[in-house]
């Protein structure tokens, strides 16, 4: 599919937020969600240390013919939409806004440290094409970004510590150079166990594997999730921010957010492990056109999270802790950091 289209249509869905849909169906309403990752919480600030991402997922596009928001030019960009129209799924699309930062170990010193992974942030923008049944989710996103001093990786760290009174990062001298980064990822999660989902108290386990490729990241990835409590959300999760991770929609009216609107209540807890086989990492391995800063980095990374989530009316919140192997060979030690979401439904 041509670029072109993937914006086109990028723009066409900006369209419906200008206005306030009264729909009556979960699959008519639209989710917008917070992510919000940081290891304040953890007393570090360096490794992985910020990242923050904007998403908006479209209601479902199955029926787009009958949507009067929709201009009917845009009927063969849709109809050429990866995953769609396949009858008896439904199918969404998602817009990403967001940016990573990156910093060694050793913050303090203003030198290279030659053995500390590079200092490093990303800004990018990312277009997903999601396809689900009450029991799959198929998830192929495409990422258009920058890496280097115009991430304004430097300047959004050293706003945030200004504003908190923190210590100022000295070594940001030494970040990776401009590039622009471009990437394909494909992501799937089902469900391989499930309680009912009318309500009450049940419990999901949720699988998932995928891949991306770009000259950011090369890595394939799998792992599980398993949620447990009252009134469970029924879509795919929580994740933590990557690609494919826009998972909070709702399916239908079984989940908390569509009930009655005295009964739109629930709280679970959840627990995920996964691993990563990374062929490339530039953040780790730096810039692919030009001589930078690297490191040696593992091959395999692993990772756990528990946390807690929260329904509320249209609303879902989670918080979790995430707990990272070592990436690079000479990191001192694993790494942890908090993970926030807030997603509305409208």
């Amino acid at each position: 599919m041509k670029l072109k289209s993937i914006f086109l249509v990028s723009l066409l869905l900006l369209l419906p937020l200008t206005a306030m849909a009264q729909d009556e169906t979960a699959k008519d309403f639209r989710t917008f969600t917070l992510y919000l990752e940081n290891d304040i919480l953890d007393d570090t600030d360096s490794l992985y240390t910020s990242g923050l991402k904007l998403s908006w997922i479209s209601p479902d596009l199955m029926d787009y013919r009958e949507n009067s928001r929709l201009p009917q030019w845009s009927y063969p960009l849709i109809k050429r939409l990866p995953l769609v129209n396949k009858p008896g799924l439904q199918y969404s699309v998602s817009m990403s806004l967001g940016q990573n930062i990156y910093t060694p170990e050793d913050t303090e010193s203003s030198d290279l440290v030659k053995d500390d992974r590079p200092y490093a942030g990303i800004l990018y923008y990312a277009i997903g094409f999601h396809s689900k049944s009450s029991r799959q989710m198929d998830s192929l996103e495409f990422l258009l970004g920058i890496v280097g001093p115009h991430s304004y990786a430097e300047e959004t760290q050293k706003k945030v510590h200004e504003l908190c009174n923190n210590d100022i990062l000295n070594g940001w001298d030494n970040q990776l150079e401009d590039e622009p980064v471009l990437g394909v990822f494909y992501d799937r999660k089902w469900k391989l166990r499930q309680s009912k989902i009318d309500g009450g108290f049940g419990y999901d386990l949720i699988p998932h594997m995928g891949a991306g490729l770009g000259n950011a990241l090369i890595y394939a990835h799998a792992g599980a999730g398993l949620r447990f409590g009252w009134n469970l959300p029924n879509d795919f999760g929580t994740f933590t921010i990557r690609p494919g991770s826009d998972t909070n929609a709702a399916f239908d009216e079984t989940d908390p957010r569509f009930f009655r609107s005295d009964q739109r209540f629930g709280i679970h807890v959840f627990a995920a492990v996964g691993g990563s086989w990374v062929l490339r990492n530039i953040f780790l391995d730096g810039n692919t056109f030009r001589d930078s800063h690297s490191v040696d980095k593992e091959p395999f990374v692993g990772n756990c999270m528990v946390g807690v989530g929260l329904m509320l009316s249209r609303f879902k919140m989670s918080f979790a802790h995430v707990h990272q192997t070592k990436e690079f060979k000479t990191q001192k030690n694993e790494h942890s950091f908090t993970a926030i979401t807030l997603s509305f439904s409208y």
